[in-house]
């Protein structure tokens, strides 16, 4: 009886042996390259990687595990599987919401009053043109924002139905009344919640909503505290805003921009002139950065002691707010310089090290602060922009980084990696406002003790956009 060798078989009629085909439980045979996909070509720049076809994605799981061959390199079937779920969204615009939420977006958690008694709904806070501030209703269906006004979703993307295996329904019913809009003193420039920790406490301002307007010849810049602490009534006559504004401070500079602290006592406020932190109780406020050129960005770390700011002239400056400050110029040699005006400055909240930055000329990278000096640690290609505020967004698993450009498309790359994962147009306006519901993340924990954030798997919301042309939502099923 001729020997039994690992991976061979014996051929008698030919007295020698031959390998199988196929691999074998426990052999170590170099996998198979998965082949690239027949498809139509997407487009340019897209990652290589979302181009592998989803039978080809499973039948790679099935024979070589989590682990797999593509392009001579390795790549986790997980990873691979959310890249491709963040490339196909389902998109929707609705009608009637021109010029409503073009500069600031905000995502909401609140009560209202209906005849059923007091329900739990998410709102969506907007800023647009003219100094309009409106409250929308989000519901899973019709019954759940009526007897308001309801706003009417057009699916948009993709529109041919074969592009994509979901199903077109609209995921979110928008709806609003005549007494939830109202208009400010000037334009908004930001909208944030007062508090950023997820952990419940004892404070003086448990559902407030920070409101900064620009300020104009006529009127000052203002800090606005929104009360949504009470239940919204959005049956009412009486407009909602009227008794929940509450003025913190007034300034004669510009505002552009702001955050909070994650307690919520605390705010900074990014001007023409430098920063101001503006204390939330006692409205006592202090310069911590003057400065020749203008603050269009500002982030406050989860501690609360330091401040990132972006400036009109390019410079990322972190200031230390226990520290005595003097007057900057905005070039000190701890600045941070991008190749034109900061647009945005986000943190990440996971992953608290890094933040991104995007600026006018259409660049966006992602800083360590441990190593700003050496330069951003990834960057992400083909942003169009030359001159606008466009804000970033981050999904809540902070895998994926979203921002629109003046070509009026919308992209979406990974954080890690830098890949490009969506581009496309679907509306013929500068998406300049983003809202991506950062609750956290959704956390799984394996049997090896590694979490793994499954936003794509589980979520609750979607990504809000606004721009000139209206209100658009994004989801993904």
């Amino acid at each position: 009886m001729p020997k039994e060798l690992p991976g061979f078989y014996y051929d008698a009629e030919k007295n020698r042996y031959f390998p199988y085909k196929g691999p074998i439980p426990g052999s170590s045979l170099k996998p198979l390259s998965i082949p690239s996909p027949s498809h139509p070509k997407q487009a340019d720049g897209l990652c290589q990687s979302i181009k592998i076809r989803q039978q080809q994605l499973l039948q790679a799981r099935e024979l070589f595990g989590n682990v797999i061959s593509s392009h001579k390199r390795k790549l986790s079937f997980r990873a691979e599987y959310e890249k491709r779920h963040a490339s196909q969204p389902s998109i929707w615009k609705y009608r009637g919401t021109k010029k409503m939420a073009n500069i600031a977006l905000e995502h909401v958690v609140a009560d209202i009053t209906s005849p059923h008694g007091l329900l739990e709904r998410d709102i969506l806070l907007s800023g647009g043109v003219n100094g309009l501030l409106c409250l929308f209703q989000v519901g899973k269906t019709r019954q759940e924002v009526d007897p308001v006004q309801i706003y009417k979703g057009d699916h948009v993307w993709p529109l041919n139905v074969y592009q994509t295996p979901r199903q077109k329904k609209l995921l979110r019913e928008l709806g609003s009344s005549y007494g939830a809009m109202t208009y400010m003193t000037s334009d908004v420039s930001c909208i944030k919640s007062s508090r950023k920790s997820p952990v419940p406490t004892n404070d003086v301002m448990p559902n407030y909503y920070l409101i900064t307007t620009l300020g104009s010849d006529s009127a000052p810049g203002s800090v606005y505290l929104l009360d949504l602490s009470k239940p919204l009534d959005f049956d009412a006559s009486v407009p909602i805003a009227r008794d929940r504004f509450h003025e913190v401070a007034a300034f004669k500079q510009t505002l552009w921009t702001a955050d909070c602290d994650p307690e919520g006592k605390r705010a900074a406020i990014g001007t023409n002139r430098g920063v101001v932190l503006l204390n939330m109780e006692t409205r006592v406020s202090s310069w911590v950065l003057h400065s020749k050129s203008d603050v269009l960005s500002v982030q406050l770390d989860q501690s609360g002691t330091s401040i990132l700011c972006g400036l009109r002239n390019g410079a990322i400056m972190n200031i230390d707010t226990r520290q005595r400050q003097i007057k900057r110029s905005g070039h000190s040699s701890s600045a941070v310089s991008m190749p034109s005006s900061i647009c945005c400055l986000a943190s990440l909240k996971l992953w608290d090290r890094y933040f991104l930055a995007s600026s006018m000329d259409g660049s966006i990278k992602l800083y360590d602060h441990r190593l700003t000096q050496r330069g951003p640690v990834q960057s992400y290609e083909g942003n169009v922009n030359s001159h606008t505020r466009i804000a970033l967004g981050i999904d809540p698993s902070e895998k994926v980084v979203m921002s629109g450009g003046e070509d009026c498309y919308i992209r979406l790359w990974n954080i890690k990696s830098g890949e490009l994962l969506f581009k496309d147009r679907f509306m013929n306006s500068i998406p300049s406002a983003v809202c991506w519901p950062r609750i956290g993340g959704l956390l799984e924990l394996t049997k090896d003790g590694q979490d793994h954030r499954c936003y794509w798997q589980d979520h609750g919301l979607g990504a809000w956009l606004g721009s000139y042309e209206g209100i658009f939502y994004m989801d993904w099923l």
